[in-house]
């Protein structure tokens, strides 16, 4: 029923910029909290950061935090990740879900994400 669509992932070296976007639907967008979600191979699932309903209020990871920004557009349904100075590190398949989702609960529902690969 609730649909992720991730977008905007890409090659690029270190030290690059790459910007996501993520558009939901089946749920009432403007009123849920959202978060960017990455996973590297071999990893565990890892919340990157979060925006409020209204996009005033966020939250990084530190692994991220000072790279990378969230914003949101209620109007589009879409959430966004725009991500500085990228290391390696950062390398993963990122999606957008709800703060909450777990990648092993079958109720909640994942997009196919898009890839990030960051070179050295």
């Amino acid at each position: 029923q609730v649909q992720w669509v991730e977008s905007g992932g890409g090659l690029v070296e270190s030290g690059g910029s790459l910007r996501l976007s993520c558009t939901a639907s089946g749920f009432t967008f403007s009123s849920r909290h959202i978060g960017w979600y990455r996973q590297a191979v071999g990893k565990e699932r890892e919340l990157v950061a979060v925006i409020t309903e209204s996009g005033r209020g966020t939250n990084y990871a530190d692994s991220v935090k000072g790279r990378f920004t969230i914003s949101r557009d209620n109007a589009k349904n879409t959430v966004y990740l725009q991500m500085n100075s990228l290391k390696p590190d950062d390398t993963a398949v990122y999606y957008c879900n709800h703060p909450q989702a777990s990648a092993s609960n079958p109720n909640d529902y994942w997009g196919q994400g898009t890839q990030v690969t960051v070179s050295s």
